[in-house]
């Protein structure tokens, strides 16, 4: 059968929940976003689903402070997760995130793949490498985006993704790595490829009514 496009355009908000006792049922296919609070997380979410609002976004580090679930199609969810590692918050509210975060990854069955979010400046800090080694433990594909890539020239952006690349050998498993920038559309199809062959390996290709229509004929009017 002939792979299904997803059109990430149709992406739409479902929930906000603390924890994971609030979240729908816990079925269907599930991609998670984790990263720091600095590192352009759901601005990568809004880029790959094309809308500027769909992840609430600021410039104050910290902004996700619960578990938000999106719905790319039925069956076909994306997460962010809290960010975590830098926003100026109570240490309460870092444990609270932590624990919500940690809850999530450990105990949702719905989980597919992981992506983690990185600037492409200041890549595998310490929170990165255990989101990293749980992924690994828990046998489920990471992808690793180098965000705020237009910071950088193309030769350094490059190198840098090379370099990542080397370092997590260390890790002993495979790891797709993108250079990304929400800002100058950097990477973004190479990222839905990416997502859509998760989609697709662990939810079936199977079309629904809506996935049969050819995009330019579908409504984008959620």
């Amino acid at each position: 059968m002939e792979k299904v496009k997803i059109d990430f355009r149709k992406t739409r908000f479902i929930t906000s929940s603390p924890d994971i006792k609030r979240l729908p049922t816990d079925l269907g296919s599930e991609i998670a976003f984790a990263g720091r609070s600095n590192s352009g997380k759901s601005s990568a979410l809004n880029a790959i689903c094309d809308q500027n609002h769909l992840a609430k976004t600021s410039r104050t580090p910290g902004r996700t402070r619960l578990i938000n679930l999106f719905e790319v199609k039925p069956g076909c969810s994306l997460v962010d997760l809290p960010g975590y590692g830098y926003a100026a918050v109570s240490d309460s509210m870092k444990r609270q995130w932590q624990k919500s975060m940690s809850e999530y990854l450990q105990k949702r069955n719905a989980l597919r793949g992981i992506v983690v979010t990185m600037d492409i400046r200041h890549p595998l800090k310490d929170h990165d490498r255990l989101i990293i080694d749980w992924s690994l433990a828990a046998n489920l594909p990471a992808l690793i985006l180098l965000t705020k890539a237009d910071k950088l020239g193309v030769t350094k952006r490059r190198e840098a993704v090379g370099e990542v690349k080397h370092l997590l050998s260390e890790f002993g498993g495979n790891f797709t790595v993108i250079a990304f920038s929400a800002w100058n559309k950097i990477g973004i199809d190479e990222t839905r490829n990416v997502l859509q062959d998760w989609f697709t390996l662990f939810h079936g290709a199977e079309a629904t009514p809506e996935d049969e229509l050819l995009p330019e004929d579908q409504d984008q009017g959620e």
